[in-house]
This record gives C-alpha cells, sequence and structure tokens, in this order.
C-alpha cells in the first residue's frame, strides 16, 4: 500500500512492468525497476495484455499514481506501448501533468530540450505509423473483394435477367449447367438467382381489372 499523497514524500518513483507472453521474463523487469530505485510497493503490473491494449489496468493505476514531480519508471519504451501513437498520448500526458519518465536509467524530464526533442522524434514517428497504416487500408479497400466484403456484394444479374433465367425453367428438360454457362455462376447461383425472381414474383400484388 502507497501512503497518502499528504504523507509521502515531495517526488517518488513510479514503477510499471508490462509482460504479453509467458516467454516473456516479468521478474527481471521487476528487478531492473528494483535496481533504478523503484520501491516494489510503488510497481504497478499488467500480465497478458499486448501493448496495443491501451485500456490496462495497471497502466491507469500506475499514470494514476504519478504527481508534479514524480518519476515514472519503466525497464523499457515499449512496455508503455508496442505502438508509437500510444507512447506519444502518454509521453505527453507525463509531459503535460510535470511527470519525469525515466526509460531504463534513462531520465526524460518535460522542461529539458533533450526531452522536447524525444518527444518530437516520438510525435514524427507517430505520425508516418498513423500515414502507413491510412496506407494499408485505402490499399485494402482498392481490392474488390475487400470491398464487396465490406460494402456487400451487389447482385450479378439485373431484374432483367433473373426473369429471363427463371424463365427457363418453365422448361422441363431445362439444362442448369447450360444456364450456368450462359450467365458466367456456379448451378448454386442459378437456383438460388429462380428461388429469388420466384420469391419476387410471388409478393407482387395482383391487380384485377375492372
Amino acid at each position: 500500500m502507497t501512503e497518502p499523497d499528504e504523507l509521502r514524500p515531495e517526488a517518488v518513483l513510479i514503477g510499471y512492468a508490462r509482460v504479453s507472453l509467458v516467454e516473456q521474463d516479468f521478474e527481471a523487469q521487476v528487478n531492473r525497476l528494483n535496481q533504478l530505485g523503484v520501491d516494489p510497493a510503488r510497481i504497478y503490473t499488467d500480465y497478458g495484455f499486448s501493448g496495443e491494449a491501451m485500456t490496462r489496468d495497471g497502466l491507469a493505476r500506475a499514470l494514476g499514481a504519478c504527481r508534479p514531480g514524480d518519476t515514472l519508471v519503466v525497464p523499457s519504451i515499449d512496455r508503455l506501448a508496442s505502438n508509437a501513437l500510444g507512447v506519444v498520448d502518454i509521453v505527453k500526458d507525463l509531459g503535460e501533468r510535470r511527470v519525469l519518465l525515466n526509460v531504463d536509467g534513462d531520465l526524460y524530464d518535460p522542461l529539458d530540450p533533450m526531452a522536447a526533442m524525444f518527444y518530437r522524434m516520438l510525435t514524427a514517428v507517430a505520425e508516418a505509423e498513423s500515414g502507413w497504416n491510412s496506407l494499408r487500408t485505402r490499399e485494402a479497400m482498392a481490392r474488390p473483394g475487400v470491398r464487396e466484403k465490406l460494402q456487400g456484394r451487389r447482385p450479378r444479374l439485373s431484374p432483367a435477367q433473373d426473369a429471363e433465367l427463371a424463365a427457363q425453367f418453365t422448361d422441363p428438360k431445362v439444362d442448369v449447367l447450360a444456364i450456368a454457362a450462359q450467365f458466367g455462376m456456379s448451378r448454386s447461383s442459378v437456383y438460388r438467382v429462380r428461388d429469388r425472381h420466384r420469391k419476387r414474383e410471388s409478393a407482387t400484388p395482383i391487380v384485377e381489372s375492372t
């Protein structure tokens, strides 16, 4: 347990560790935080969370425990987030609250010019990362299969073609394979078009002449 704000020292070290895989050494991270001077009672942890997940209880509590003048200590920058956008958001929040960041012994003070350069570099990487993500999304959307999946498949035949196809089933000796070849579709698609047309026809109200 940590002491109340009014009883704690003016500035403290807050540690954070995270592992997402069983193979990762959780104890090594905690030991490194201890070596950097973090009190074990002030180390917050997340186990089984990837760096992509920004909603983490341990991270939220670690950030919430930081007060102006405190230092957030992490064994490596990727413990905060696995992408530059996530890291930038956290670093920006710390800077605005006058909280220092210690990454494996390297201290970043929000008022220090070197820290400002570090933040600008992170921002540039985050912007590039965002641009790459947008580019990949546009490239994926350009593929016909992806567009159909997102927008829904459009009917391959017009209503008139549906009617033409369905009309061929009035012949008892109808050749389904020939129809499939004619309209460029599979046998199952032929039957679906026929059934769709019949359903549409049965739903059409009959208007009697007077």
